[in-house]
């Protein structure tokens, strides 16, 4: 497994969607002309426990009439040059002559024009719903929108590679970004922390040394972490809801049959207890009729004293229910899992089931994950079920990505600030525990240690066709606002069926989707 590359260009190699090489010159000396220059004195984090209050603030409307020719460049852009800042760039077309030459500097403008009205319009949304007093309302909608630029500004200063002017930025920001501020500041300052690290991490290509093998950001978790893990699946319906999606899902691909088997990839990042399969359990339990007389269950992950304990857990919880359940481990990361690893026999029902697991096999190259996909495939499973985090976030371009992800975490943060109180430490710990490391994955890494490469929908779909799947779609878009209803979920999460798949968004903000592929 190569190294991880932290040139901002190198190393973020395409997918499959056709390469423009831009023109990089005079990128270094490029004078930042919309921002003053700061001193650069450095800033310590700070914590406002202050006893400020917050009264409510004005809606904003905004207009936007931007021509937005290029669609989403994050999936058709690369970029490529030398390692130094101020030695000559090449640029070059792509064969199709038509297209219009295009610079580095006007994809930058289309995302300072496209995003910061949004994510503005999201941090006013939520300065509205707070209370914000006397005449600061103004000042307090300026701030925030002095915010956004200056995120857009460090992140294009970290993507020319300019440590420079990059660390002035990062002094205001981490004096403004506050970790109890507004959900937009909370988000702000973990893209605060990825651009540091990112920015830590930037020197010459080459080996910088051996990556350690993982199959998700949780095989390498602290303490704080797993803790703060455990609290979003507690708190955030976004685990729960794909649980729940996939259980109904596997139900329906058992009804009828003795013998059973589920080949849990990741077992859900390791998260302690099995709660997915308790829920499957007790359901197969309740059946009255033509009920099971084995259930399999095959863990598929690294860290086996953490799944075997589930399994011990598991194991005891089935047999209080009558349910003959046997349990085993293969310790493997997917990319070296082979069909000969899965013990199966004939008279078994298979599925596989794959919750927030799969974006981590997406490489630079599409092969790693055809490879994981056709590997399944030859498994011959009677459905795949697979929950997946719903946005863009492995486009070829650094700035596109940041883009995605600042906007998809802003939805994240906004509704944290709905289910907890303001200074609620169960808040704290899952958006800089958790959130935080995910974000900081997607901005901070490159090469195997970038992990988080989550896609859309319509990218998984092309990627599952290819590899010889079919979409089944789910039905159960009822069912599923149901258990929202009937398990508190707080208002403004919505679900909605897109081309088969459930979505599951916050105010029509797509967070994770549930879909399932049959051989």
């Amino acid at each position: 497994m190569s190294p991880p590359l932290y040139s901002d260009f190198k190393g973020e190699l395409m997918d499959e969607n056709p390469v423009f090489f831009l023109d990089l010159c005079s990128m270094g000396s490029h004078s930042y002309s919309h921002l003053p220059i700061f001193d650069s004195s450095d800033s310590n984090w700070t914590l406002p426990f202050s006893n400020e209050t917050i009264r409510e603030n004005k809606r904003v409307k905004r207009t936007i009439d931007i021509p937005f020719y290029f669609g989403n460049f994050s999936s058709h852009s690369s970029i490529s040059c030398n390692s130094s800042r101020d030695s000559s760039c090449y640029s070059s077309l792509s064969s199709v002559n038509s297209i219009t030459r295009l610079h580095f500097r006007d994809h930058i403008r289309t995302y300072k024009q496209r995003y910061p009205a949004e994510a503005v319009e999201e941090a006013v949304e939520d300065m509205h719903n707070s209370e914000i007093v006397g005449t600061e309302e103004d000042g307090c909608a300026d701030g925030m929108l002095r915010l956004v630029e200056l995120l857009i500004a460090c992140a294009e200063a970290v993507a020319c590679r300019d440590k420079a002017h990059a660390s002035i930025l990062l002094s205001e920001l981490k004096a403004n970004a506050l970790v109890f501020g507004t959900s937009f500041q909370r988000v702000a300052s973990c893209f605060v922390q990825g651009l540091t690290e990112r920015l830590t991490l930037i020197q010459p290509i080459g080996p910088i040394g051996v990556t350690q093998s993982m199959m998700n950001i949780m095989d390498a978790a602290s303490e704080e972490m797993e803790e703060a893990f455990r609290l979003v699946y507690e708190i955030c319906p976004h685990i729960q809801f794909g649980h729940f999606v996939a259980n109904a899902t596997i139900l329906e691909a058992f009804e009828g049959e003795s013998f059973v088997h589920v080949v849990d990839l990741g077992m859900s990042l390791g998260l302690p207890h099995g709660h997915q399969w308790r829920r499957l359990i007790q359901s197969l339990a309740n059946r009255t009729s033509h009920r099971v007389r084995r259930l399999r269950i095959t863990a598929v992950g690294l860290c086996i004293s953490r799944l075997q304990t589930i399994g011990e857990e598991l194991s005891v919880y089935a047999n209080n229910l009558g349910i003959h359940l046997e349990f085993s481990v293969v310790q493997k990361n997917l990319e070296n899992l082979q069909p000969e690893d899965i013990k199966l026999n004939e008279e078994e029902v298979l599925v596989v089931n794959s919750i927030l697991q799969l974006h981590c096999v997406v490489k630079e190259s599409r092969g790693a994950l055809n490879s994981v996909l056709q590997m399944i495939h030859r498994l011959s499973p009677k459905v795949l079920v697979m929950v997946e985090q719903d946005s863009s976030h492995n486009g070829p371009f650094f700035l596109g990505r940041f883009m995605e992800a600042l906007h998809y975490y802003s939805a994240i943060f906004d509704s944290l600030d709905v289910m907890l109180p303001k200074y609620d430490t169960k808040r704290a710990k899952i958006e800089q525990f958790y959130f935080a490391e995910e974000i900081k994955n997607i901005v901070s890494c490159e090469g195997p240690l970038r992990m988080e490469r989550h896609e859309k929908v319509d990218q998984w779909r092309r990627r599952m066709s290819r590899a010889g799947f079919q979409a089944a779609p789910i039905k159960m878009v009822a069912q599923a606002k149901q258990w929202l209803v009937k398990n508190k979920v707080c208002e403004g999460y919505t679900v909605v069926e897109e081309k088969g798949c459930l979505v599951l968004g916050w105010k029509s903000r797509p967070i994770v989707a549930v879909s399932c592929w049959k051989c």
